[in-house]
């Protein structure tokens, strides 16, 4: 550890390619309210008071990190929090359900076609009707707000590392706009590299130009999409990635979590021994967190 959140990775696939990689560790960052999902609420929590708003409202599915933090965001802030969650209705509920009853969340469910249009603002106009007043986040906490938040990231890792590359997993693509806004903002010539999550996400980057275009006026170019690295899905955890995470696990004392950071770090290095980086170059990759997921997950290794 080089300090309290710059961990160094010496993996093997780096140490032939010549390529530094660094973990950053945002997942120590609180002990409750834990990485990207911290970063993104931040600004949008102060807004939310500003605007003299007690109660928060936002979408999620079953697994969400997003519901799951936003949840213990309104326990630890003062917000009464409503989640919409994508699917019906499923007794006992699993792990991350209960955590965000537990916070003092109000679940309902929305069946998938009602929940695919959580953006109209027709259905958003009946939400505030049916639930009543609420600052509205979006599925995965995702807007310019959370941008700002996530920005923010950069002019941190320059206190500690100069870098050439900082690698995220991407979901929604908020936390990888939000690396392409820090690196923009203060000139530092770097890339993001985004990891997707996700099957066929292809589309996150019109979700990511669309979201650096709302925050700047312009489509920011320095960041790249990798989409090659979902194993079959969004939480999805074949035996080979499972297997991955518990070798990381014991090799460096870091527990990846089964549905973003897993893949990120597969990823990353793959990309590595494929001679992605240059000799010389110094990659950081982000743990965002997410650990919670495990609980609905099952063991955490297994044989």
């Amino acid at each position: 550890m080089t300090d309290d959140f710059l961990q160094a990775i010496p993996h093997p696939a780096a140490r032939r390619a010549g390529v530094r990689l660094l973990l950053w560790r945002d997942d120590l960052r609180h002990p409750e309210l834990p990485g990207n999902k911290a970063r993104k609420l931040k600004y949008n929590l102060l807004q939310a008071k500003a605007e003299c708003f007690a109660h928060l409202l936002t979408f999620g599915g079953a697994y969400s990190n997003h519901l799951a933090a936003v949840a213990t965001a309104g326990r630890l802030y003062g917000f009464a929090t409503t989640g919409l969650v994508r699917g019906e209705a499923h007794e006992p509920l699993n792990p991350t359900l209960a955590r965000c009853c537990a916070d003092g969340m109000a679940l309902h469910y929305l069946d998938r076609t009602t929940y695919r249009r959580r953006a109209e603002p027709a259905f958003l106009a009946n939400v505030q009707q049916q639930f009543g007043p609420a600052y509205l986040l979006p599925e995965g906490g995702t807007n310019v707000l959370a941008l700002k938040g996530v920005g923010e990231l950069i002019a941190e890792l320059r206190q500690h590392t100069d870098f050439d590359a900082v690698a995220v997993a991407a979901g929604t693509g908020g936390t990888l706009a939000g690396l392409v806004l820090g690196l923009d903002e203060s000139g530092y010539l770097a890339r993001a590299i985004g990891v997707a999550a996700l099957k066929g996400a292809d589309f996150l980057r019109e979700e990511v130009d669309a979201l650096t275009l709302a925050a700047t006026g312009r489509r920011l170019p320095s960041y790249e999409l990798h989409t090659g690295y979902h194993f079959g899905g969004y939480a999805k955890l074949p035996p080979e990635l499972r297997a991955f995470i518990r070798v990381f696990q014991a090799d460096y004392g870091v527990l990846l979590d089964p549905i973003y950071t897993g893949k990120l770090l597969f990823g990353v290095l793959d990309l590595i021994e494929k001679g992605h980086f240059a000799s010389g170059s110094t990659v950081v990759a982000v743990h965002t967190g997410g650990l919670q997921a495990w609980q609905s997950m099952g063991e955490l290794v297994k044989e």
